[in-house]
């Protein structure tokens, strides 16, 4: 015979097994990679996303050991900070963005520390003045830029103590050829 105990706990079980199915969450199509059903739009979004992900991700590294040049903006000159992340985003989106890393932390949509994605941009101040650095973000706390005079293209992570007390903010920047300024 069943206590109210065991009771209870079964009923609260069956409400959370009713309300996961009711949501699609033991949908065979689900997982925890993918936690669309393969027909929907946000599914298809999502696949967008990692391909984009991907190919700027792709694109970038085939860049690194390419020396840093003041102003560069081409792998065959050299490449600045803000000369890397232009040319990769023009490559790979057709996206054209503004000279300066701080002209390009207007563009797109602002973005928390926690939300960054593979392709996110992230920005740091290593000159005393905001945004004074750019670079794009790998993912486990990763990024790649064209970090100064002497340097190459690198990797570097986000958790040296150095770029955790320069990071100045991140920035999404969608490829639908609206790269709108401020965009909140």
């Amino acid at each position: 015979m069943l206590t109210p105990v065991s009771r209870h706990h079964r009923k609260a079980r069956l409400i959370v097994l009713a309300a996961l199915l009711q949501i699609g969450f033991c949908n065979p199509s689900w997982s925890a990679d993918n936690p669309f059903p393969e027909s929907s739009t946000a599914y298809t979004k999502l696949q967008e996303l990692k391909e984009r992900a991907s190919e700027l991700s792709s694109k970038a590294m085939g860049l690194l050991g390419i020396n840093y040049k003041r102003g560069g903006n081409t792998p065959e000159n050299g490449l600045d900070c803000s000369g890397f992340v232009r040319y990769v985003f023009k490559d790979v989106i057709a996206a054209e963005l503004p000279r300066t890393s701080a002209e390009i932390s207007k563009v797109g949509e602002k973005i928390e520390q926690k939300d960054l994605q593979p392709g996110d941009l992230v920005f740091y101040n290593t000159l005393k003045r905001g945004f004074s650095h750019v670079g794009i973000y790998l993912g486990d706390n990763k990024f790649i830029h064209s970090p100064s005079a002497g340097g190459q293209v690198r990797i570097e992570s986000m958790d040296i103590a150095y770029w955790k007390k320069r990071f100045n903010g991140a920035r999404r920047i969608e490829d639908d050829g609206k790269n709108d300024t401020d965009k909140k």
